[in-house]
């Protein structure tokens, strides 16, 4: 896959610094001595082809990747059959609607729901 480059000796996790999930993932990550490179989704704007692959690499449709429960999304959006392509553009223009902290490592990829879930990959 082009798009997103992984390594097997380092986590690169892709994440909000808006959400306390990241933040406690990151800190604990950096307590177990995880080698993380760091992606700040709100400063790092992903391209349409990294959030395929992201969705792609979680066994996910794009729409799945969306928190339809953010209120960045409740209050923009309705709940519609969009795209794929409608998909990524809202992602890319609001980016904290992406379901995240997502860890990819070699070729592994989880979305975290629990910080120690960082320890699985």
């Amino acid at each position: 896959m082009g798009g997103i480059a992984t390594s097997d000796r380092q986590i690169t996790l892709f994440y909000s610094t808006k959400s306390v999930r990241a933040k406690q993932t990151l800190a604990y990550a950096k307590a177990e001595g995880l080698p993380i490179q760091e992606i700040d989704i709100l400063k790092t704007r992903l391209t349409g082809t990294q959030i395929a692959e992201l969705a792609d690499r979680l066994n996910l449709e794009i729409k799945e990747l969306v928190n339809q429960e953010h209120p960045v999304y409740t209050s923009h959006f309705e709940h519609h059959n969009f795209s794929s392509e409608d998909w990524i553009k809202m992602i890319r223009h609001n980016p904290e609607i992406m379901k995240q902290p997502i860890a990819l490592r070699g070729d592994k990829t989880i979305l975290v729901e629990t910080p120690t879930d960082i320890i699985k990959i």
